[in-house]
Protein backbone atom coordinates (compact mmCIF):
# COMPACT_ATOMS: atom_id res chain seq x y z
CA UNK A 1 0.00 0.00 0.00
CA UNK A 2 2.85 2.45 0.58
CA UNK A 3 3.81 2.23 -2.86
CA UNK A 4 0.90 3.14 -4.31
CA UNK A 5 0.03 6.01 -1.72
CA UNK A 6 3.91 6.87 -3.40
CA UNK A 7 2.80 6.78 -6.68
CA UNK A 8 -0.56 8.64 -6.07
CA UNK A 9 1.93 11.26 -4.43
CA UNK A 10 4.01 11.46 -7.31
CA UNK A 11 1.10 11.86 -9.40
CA UNK A 12 -0.08 14.90 -7.92
CA UNK A 13 3.06 16.46 -7.82
CA UNK A 14 3.54 16.41 -11.66
CA UNK A 15 0.28 18.09 -12.60
CA UNK A 16 0.96 20.31 -10.01
CA UNK A 17 3.53 20.91 -12.15
CA UNK A 18 2.09 22.29 -15.07
CA UNK A 19 0.64 26.06 -13.51
CA UNK A 20 0.23 27.56 -16.75
CA UNK A 21 -1.40 24.18 -18.44
CA UNK A 22 -3.85 24.32 -15.16
CA UNK A 23 -4.83 28.25 -16.22
CA UNK A 24 -5.46 27.69 -19.43
CA UNK A 25 -7.40 24.37 -18.71
CA UNK A 26 -9.82 26.94 -16.35
CA UNK A 27 -9.94 29.27 -19.00
CA UNK A 28 -10.86 27.17 -22.21
CA UNK A 29 -13.79 25.32 -19.81
CA UNK A 30 -15.28 28.65 -18.81
CA UNK A 31 -15.57 29.84 -22.24
CA UNK A 32 -17.02 26.50 -23.65
CA UNK A 33 -19.23 26.91 -20.75
CA UNK A 34 -20.48 29.89 -21.77
CA UNK A 35 -20.80 29.05 -25.25
CA UNK A 36 -22.91 26.08 -24.79
CA UNK A 37 -24.62 27.58 -21.76
CA UNK A 38 -25.65 30.64 -23.98
CA UNK A 39 -26.93 27.77 -26.88
CA UNK A 40 -28.97 25.49 -24.20
CA UNK A 41 -30.70 28.77 -23.16
CA UNK A 42 -31.83 29.67 -26.69
CA UNK A 43 -33.18 25.87 -26.79
CA UNK A 44 -34.99 25.92 -23.50
CA UNK A 45 -36.41 29.40 -24.71
CA UNK A 46 -39.13 27.62 -27.15
CA UNK A 47 -39.54 24.90 -25.10
CA UNK A 48 -39.44 25.58 -21.06
CA UNK A 49 -38.77 21.83 -20.01
CA UNK A 50 -37.48 18.96 -21.67
CA UNK A 51 -37.29 15.25 -20.20
CA UNK A 52 -37.57 16.92 -16.57
CA UNK A 53 -34.70 19.59 -17.33
CA UNK A 54 -35.35 23.63 -17.51
CA UNK A 55 -32.74 26.02 -18.47
CA UNK A 56 -31.03 26.14 -15.02
CA UNK A 57 -30.75 22.48 -15.42
CA UNK A 58 -29.04 22.58 -18.65
CA UNK A 59 -26.89 25.84 -17.40
CA UNK A 60 -25.90 23.74 -14.44
CA UNK A 61 -25.61 20.70 -16.61
CA UNK A 62 -23.22 22.53 -18.48
CA UNK A 63 -20.75 23.90 -15.62
CA UNK A 64 -20.61 20.86 -13.86
CA UNK A 65 -19.38 19.05 -17.06
CA UNK A 66 -17.03 21.41 -17.86
CA UNK A 67 -15.37 20.93 -14.11
CA UNK A 68 -15.49 17.14 -14.68
CA UNK A 69 -13.50 17.60 -17.94
CA UNK A 70 -9.85 17.50 -15.64
CA UNK A 71 -11.12 14.48 -12.98
CA UNK A 72 -12.45 12.03 -15.38
CA UNK A 73 -10.08 12.56 -18.47
CA UNK A 74 -12.94 12.73 -21.34
CA UNK A 75 -10.48 14.24 -23.27
CA UNK A 76 -7.51 13.28 -22.36
CA UNK A 77 -4.62 12.89 -21.48
CA UNK A 78 -4.43 9.36 -22.80
CA UNK A 79 -2.18 7.08 -20.30
CA UNK A 80 1.63 7.21 -20.29
CA UNK A 81 0.91 3.24 -20.68
CA UNK A 82 0.58 3.53 -24.03
CA UNK A 83 3.80 5.45 -25.18
CA UNK A 84 5.59 2.78 -23.04
CA UNK A 85 4.08 0.11 -24.70
CA UNK A 86 4.79 1.40 -27.92
CA UNK A 87 8.61 1.95 -27.51
CA UNK A 88 9.24 -0.81 -25.43
CA UNK A 89 9.60 0.67 -22.01
CA UNK A 90 7.20 -1.24 -20.54
CA UNK A 91 9.98 -3.62 -19.97
CA UNK A 92 11.15 -1.77 -17.30
CA UNK A 93 7.67 -1.19 -16.07
CA UNK A 94 7.49 -5.14 -15.55
CA UNK A 95 10.42 -5.42 -13.40
CA UNK A 96 8.65 -3.16 -10.69
CA UNK A 97 7.37 -5.91 -7.59
CA UNK A 98 4.02 -4.05 -8.39
CA UNK A 99 0.75 -4.72 -10.91
CA UNK A 100 0.63 -2.62 -13.55
CA UNK A 101 -3.02 -1.57 -12.96
CA UNK A 102 -2.68 -0.83 -9.66
CA UNK A 103 0.56 1.43 -10.17
CA UNK A 104 -1.34 3.15 -12.99
CA UNK A 105 -4.32 3.46 -11.08
CA UNK A 106 -2.54 4.99 -8.44
CA UNK A 107 -0.66 7.53 -10.62
CA UNK A 108 -4.42 8.43 -12.79
CA UNK A 109 -6.21 9.49 -9.05
CA UNK A 110 -3.25 11.71 -8.32
CA UNK A 111 -3.83 13.45 -11.13
CA UNK A 112 -7.48 13.13 -10.32
CA UNK A 113 -7.13 14.97 -7.52
CA UNK A 114 -5.48 17.87 -8.69
CA UNK A 115 -7.63 18.39 -11.11
CA UNK A 116 -10.74 18.36 -8.97
CA UNK A 117 -9.09 21.13 -6.42
CA UNK A 118 -7.24 23.23 -8.79
CA UNK A 119 -9.06 23.25 -12.37
CA UNK A 120 -12.50 22.06 -11.55
CA UNK A 121 -13.90 23.27 -8.81
CA UNK A 122 -12.45 26.54 -10.13
CA UNK A 123 -14.43 26.30 -13.20
CA UNK A 124 -17.65 25.69 -11.45
CA UNK A 125 -17.46 29.05 -9.00
CA UNK A 126 -17.01 30.93 -12.56
CA UNK A 127 -19.92 29.57 -13.65
CA UNK A 128 -21.68 30.59 -10.44
CA UNK A 129 -20.25 34.44 -10.89
CA UNK A 130 -21.97 34.27 -14.49
CA UNK A 131 -25.41 32.12 -14.39
CA UNK A 132 -28.02 30.97 -11.34
CA UNK A 133 -26.89 27.32 -10.88
CA UNK A 134 -29.40 24.65 -9.49
CA UNK A 135 -26.82 23.31 -7.43
CA UNK A 136 -27.50 21.48 -4.45
CA UNK A 137 -28.14 22.32 -0.59
CA UNK A 138 -28.48 18.97 0.99
CA UNK A 139 -25.05 18.12 2.25
CA UNK A 140 -25.93 14.14 1.67
CA UNK A 141 -26.38 14.68 -1.83
CA UNK A 142 -23.22 16.67 -1.61
CA UNK A 143 -21.80 13.59 -0.40
CA UNK A 144 -23.83 11.23 -2.82
CA UNK A 145 -21.68 13.93 -5.71
CA UNK A 146 -18.47 13.10 -4.04
CA UNK A 147 -19.14 9.34 -4.33
CA UNK A 148 -20.02 9.16 -7.99
CA UNK A 149 -17.01 12.00 -8.69
CA UNK A 150 -14.81 9.24 -7.39
CA UNK A 151 -16.65 6.16 -9.55
CA UNK A 152 -16.94 8.37 -12.82
CA UNK A 153 -12.92 8.55 -12.23
CA UNK A 154 -12.53 5.00 -11.82
CA UNK A 155 -14.59 4.08 -14.75
CA UNK A 156 -12.97 6.88 -16.83
CA UNK A 157 -9.66 5.86 -15.73
CA UNK A 158 -10.87 1.90 -16.64
CA UNK A 159 -11.13 2.83 -20.61
CA UNK A 160 -8.17 4.54 -21.06
CA UNK A 161 -6.13 1.89 -19.16
CA UNK A 162 -7.85 -0.94 -21.40
CA UNK A 163 -7.46 1.77 -24.70
CA UNK A 164 -4.06 2.14 -23.58
CA UNK A 165 -3.40 -1.96 -23.01
CA UNK A 166 -4.60 -2.51 -26.80
CA UNK A 167 -0.93 -1.44 -27.39
CA UNK A 168 -0.19 -5.18 -26.78
CA UNK A 169 -2.10 -6.67 -29.53
CA UNK A 170 -2.13 -3.12 -31.91
CA UNK A 171 1.08 -2.22 -31.41
CA UNK A 172 0.06 1.19 -31.37
CA UNK A 173 -3.88 2.39 -29.98
CA UNK A 174 -3.62 5.86 -30.48
CA UNK A 175 -6.27 5.78 -33.32
CA UNK A 176 -8.44 3.80 -31.20
CA UNK A 177 -8.08 6.47 -28.61
CA UNK A 178 -9.16 9.16 -30.86
CA UNK A 179 -12.06 7.18 -31.94
CA UNK A 180 -12.93 6.19 -28.32
CA UNK A 181 -12.64 9.91 -27.32
CA UNK A 182 -14.88 11.24 -29.85
CA UNK A 183 -17.54 8.59 -29.10
CA UNK A 184 -16.84 9.55 -25.47
CA UNK A 185 -17.95 12.81 -25.84
CA UNK A 186 -21.07 12.36 -27.89
CA UNK A 187 -22.28 9.73 -25.51
CA UNK A 188 -21.12 10.93 -22.30
CA UNK A 189 -23.29 14.19 -21.96
CA UNK A 190 -20.75 16.18 -22.16
CA UNK A 191 -21.40 17.96 -25.34
CA UNK A 192 -25.00 18.11 -24.80
CA UNK A 193 -26.96 16.11 -21.94
CA UNK A 194 -28.64 13.00 -22.70
CA UNK A 195 -31.66 14.04 -21.88
CA UNK A 196 -31.96 15.89 -25.47
CA UNK A 197 -31.23 12.78 -27.10
CA UNK A 198 -34.06 11.21 -28.87
CA UNK A 199 -35.26 7.55 -27.95
CA UNK A 200 -34.46 4.88 -28.56
CA UNK A 201 -30.84 6.39 -29.15
CA UNK A 202 -30.84 8.30 -25.36
CA UNK A 203 -31.32 5.10 -23.63
CA UNK A 204 -28.47 3.24 -25.73
CA UNK A 205 -26.30 6.18 -24.47
CA UNK A 206 -27.66 5.53 -21.07
CA UNK A 207 -26.76 2.39 -20.64
CA UNK A 208 -22.86 2.88 -21.88
CA UNK A 209 -19.99 3.48 -19.34
CA UNK A 210 -19.57 6.75 -20.78
CA UNK A 211 -22.99 8.24 -19.07
CA UNK A 212 -21.37 6.64 -16.10
CA UNK A 213 -18.46 9.49 -15.79
CA UNK A 214 -20.59 12.56 -16.62
CA UNK A 215 -24.14 12.07 -17.21
CA UNK A 216 -24.79 10.21 -14.09
CA UNK A 217 -22.44 11.83 -11.60
CA UNK A 218 -24.39 15.34 -13.15
CA UNK A 219 -27.85 14.30 -12.45
CA UNK A 220 -26.94 13.13 -9.10
CA UNK A 221 -25.86 16.22 -8.30
CA UNK A 222 -29.55 17.82 -9.80
CA UNK A 223 -31.45 15.51 -8.31
CA UNK A 224 -33.44 14.33 -11.33
CA UNK A 225 -35.36 11.36 -12.16
CA UNK A 226 -34.05 10.11 -14.66
CA UNK A 227 -30.62 8.38 -12.83
CA UNK A 228 -31.04 4.42 -13.17
CA UNK A 229 -33.39 3.03 -10.30
CA UNK A 230 -34.33 6.64 -10.14
CA UNK A 231 -32.29 7.98 -7.62
CA UNK A 232 -29.04 8.34 -6.19
CA UNK A 233 -28.45 4.94 -5.30
CA UNK A 234 -29.40 3.38 -8.39
CA UNK A 235 -27.18 5.84 -10.05
CA UNK A 236 -23.70 5.11 -7.40
CA UNK A 237 -24.78 1.16 -8.38
CA UNK A 238 -25.07 2.18 -12.31
CA UNK A 239 -21.50 3.38 -11.73
CA UNK A 240 -20.27 0.98 -9.42
CA UNK A 241 -20.78 -1.28 -11.98
CA UNK A 242 -18.61 -0.30 -14.75
CA UNK A 243 -15.94 0.89 -12.84
CA UNK A 244 -15.70 -2.67 -11.14
CA UNK A 245 -16.20 -4.40 -13.91
CA UNK A 246 -14.09 -1.96 -16.28
CA UNK A 247 -11.10 -2.53 -13.43
CA UNK A 248 -11.88 -6.39 -13.58
CA UNK A 249 -11.30 -6.95 -17.00
CA UNK A 250 -8.29 -4.09 -16.77
CA UNK A 251 -6.23 -6.74 -14.10
CA UNK A 252 -7.65 -9.69 -16.60
CA UNK A 253 -5.99 -8.49 -19.59
CA UNK A 254 -3.30 -7.50 -18.17
CA UNK A 255 -2.04 -10.84 -17.02
CA UNK A 256 -2.42 -11.60 -20.48
CA UNK A 257 -0.94 -9.14 -22.65
CA UNK A 258 2.21 -9.16 -19.93
CA UNK A 259 2.68 -13.13 -21.47
CA UNK A 260 3.12 -11.94 -24.93
CA UNK A 261 5.32 -8.98 -24.42
CA UNK A 262 6.54 -7.69 -27.83
CA UNK A 263 9.09 -5.25 -27.33
CA UNK A 264 9.38 -2.62 -30.24
CA UNK A 265 12.41 -0.05 -30.53
CA UNK A 266 15.48 -2.67 -29.14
Amino acid sequence: MRVYLAVFACGLRRYSGYRAATAAGIFTNSVFGLINATVLLAVFSAKPEINGYDAVDAVTHVYITQALIGPVAMMGPPLDLASRIRTGEIAVDLLRPAHLTPWWLAHDLGRAAFNTVFRGVPTLALGLLVFPLALPGDPLRWAAGAVSLVLAVLTGFGLRYLFALAGFWLMDSRGLTAVATVLGGFGSGMLLPLVLYPEPLATLLRALPWSAMVQVPVEILLGTTTLPGGGPLGGLAFQAAWALGLLALSVLLTERATRRVVVQGG
